[in-house]
């Protein structure tokens, strides 16, 4: 007779029973349970280790050999068992496997949302020190600038003056050039009105900028470097372009938008600066690197809250004028990219900006065909000009004369005015055809030639005379141009092209 253990179910080696329920128990296992619990495994009555009983078997006897290693069918039988929980145990640990796959795809999807938040934030966090910025500026608050975040403080003064260092500079250079300008002549060697006559296409750059969206908007010709120049277009890109190598020597990036104008600042013993400004409402700084030869990222200017539809580089080279759609106009400094002035808001829009030879006005066009004249150095409206019974146009283009008694913009959407600011009136209007749409207006350095491009090309007037010397259509709508050095060279934008017109090599 064969007696089996209660709790392990094998044949114990030291059995007893217990006098309560009968059954029969290993002595170490039951023991175990009774300090533990004190009861009976089974019943669960109570039990204590004085209702055991110990079990003596006579004679003795070894124990039973198991059953499953009695015989081959019994060993294979076990054999199989193995193999069966070698498998499940594999199933197991696949799935193990899977499942820590998955947490790692989680763990990892994670991240890289938290990276996206923290970048939301930070985006967050800049549009908010922005929005104070803007806020100080209209109280005249200093903010202090965060380090490696914006290269540049916007704490500015509003309608408050020029800092005193600033407009010491503006005086001086409006009496240094001012006291020349009845002696100013066109340099040695210059174009004349014959030379511009004989104007024809001399070399085509195509294929600039991207395709998609297509079209160059902007272009500056470098005076220091009079084969390479600049182009802004809608891809949001600025290239700067070698002429004499036929090579992009720059792409320089970070607007969001389309680029509205483009222009160099380049002034003796300091580094050339490229300057840009975009529809999505900031003012881009690059400086040349004589390290590197490459133009780095200086500042990002963001103080107008509308598109930037103005840009130009003041004649003391340190400082830079935006007008833009938000109804003010302002002025930066170009050594420390600090705003020191902005216009109090319009009751208009600003569509096109330009500065006085001399340094001492800024003009600004707007949609309702009027031009407004400010002093720079208080602000103050020194002159409104407006065409008489015309019908509503905008003022999307300006330019000075050199000599600094002119002002050329549109006065009608097919026309241009010759504005004599010493009366002031317009001394000529040219029509240039019911089709022709102006898209810029500029005048030479002599103040002998003015440009004007528009939907169906280029023309060039002689000042004064207003004799037409030289059309150009074989490119289609010109967007801007540029005269070259000594107004030999003509340069213009149709498309994704830059076309060069001069005299025939």
């Amino acid at each position: 007779m064969s007696f089996f253990c209660s709790i392990s179910g094998e044949p114990p080696q030291d059995p007893v029973v217990s006098a309560k329920s009968g059954h029969v128990y290993e002595r170490r296992l039951i023991l175990k349970y009774i300090n533990e619990n004190g009861t009976d495994p089974i019943t669960g009555d109570k039990l204590e280790e004085s209702d055991l009983v110990s079990v003596k078997a006579n004679p003795k006897a070894a124990p039973p050999r198991p059953p499953n290693a009695t015989s081959i069918p019994a060993l294979l039988q076990t054999l199989q068992n193995e193999w069966d929980a070698t498998m499940l145990e594999t199933f197991a640990l696949r799935q193990q496997y899977n499942s820590l796959r998955q947490e790692l795809s989680y763990a990892l999807y994670a991240q890289d949302a938290a990276q996206r938040v923290v970048a939301r934030l930070i985006k967050e966090r800049d549009a908010a020190r922005e929005a104070l910025s803007s806020v100080a500026a209209t109280m005249n608050v200093e903010v202090p600038a965060q380090a490696g975040d914006v290269e540049m403080s916007e704490a500015a003064q509003e309608a408050g003056g020029l800092p005193a260092d600033v407009l010491k500079q503006i005086d001086e250079t409006h009496q240094k050039l001012s006291a020349v300008r009845k002696k100013r002549k066109a340099p040695e060697g210059y174009a004349t009105t014959e030379d511009v006559k004989g104007f024809t296409a001399k070399h085509t750059i195509p294929s600039l900028h991207s395709p998609s969206p297509a079209g160059i908007t902007s272009l500056a010709v470098s005076t220091a470097n009079p084969s390479q120049f600049l182009t802004g277009g809608n891809d949001k890109v600025v290239q700067l372009y070698d002429r004499s190598t036929d090579k992009v020597l720059a792409q320089l990036k970070g607007h969001t938008k389309k680029i509205t104008h483009v222009a160099f600042r380049e002034h003796q013993d300091e580094p050339t600066l490229i300057l840009s400004t975009g529809a999505d409402k900031i003012a881009k700084v690059w400086a040349h690197d004589t390290a590197s030869g490459e133009y780095l990222p200086k500042a990002t200017i963001r103080t107008h809250k509308g598109e930037i539809t103005g840009l130009a580089v003041h004649p003391t080279s340190t400082l830079v004028a935006f007008g833009s759609t938000d109804h003010t106009w302002s002025l930066h400094d170009l050594t420390n990219f600090n705003q020191v002035f902005r216009s109090p808001e319009a009751e208009e829009a600003f569509h096109s900006l330009s500065i006085h030879p001399d340094g001492t006005l800024v003009a600004v066009g707007t949609p309702g065909g009027l031009i407004q004249v400010f002093d720079i150095r208080t602000g103050a409206l020194a002159a409104s000009l407006q065409p008489e019974g015309a019908a509503p146009f905008t003022v999307n283009t300006l330019s000075f004369s050199e000599n600094g008694y002119h002002l050329a913009a549109p006065d009608s959407l097919s026309s241009v005015a010759v504005w004599d600011l010493r009366k002031p009136k317009i001394a000529k209007s040219i029509a240039l055809g019911d089709a022709f749409k102006v898209n810029r207006v500029a005048y030479d350095i002599s103040a002998g030639f003015l440009g004007v491009a528009g939907n169906e090309g280029l023309r060039v007037f002689a000042h004064k005379t207003w004799e037409e010397l030289a059309r150009f259509e074989e490119g289609g709508e010109v967007a801007d141009f540029a005269f070259g050095q000594d107004g030999k060279e003509i340069w213009g934008v149709t498309g994704r092209e830059v076309r060069v017109w001069g005299a025939a090599s």
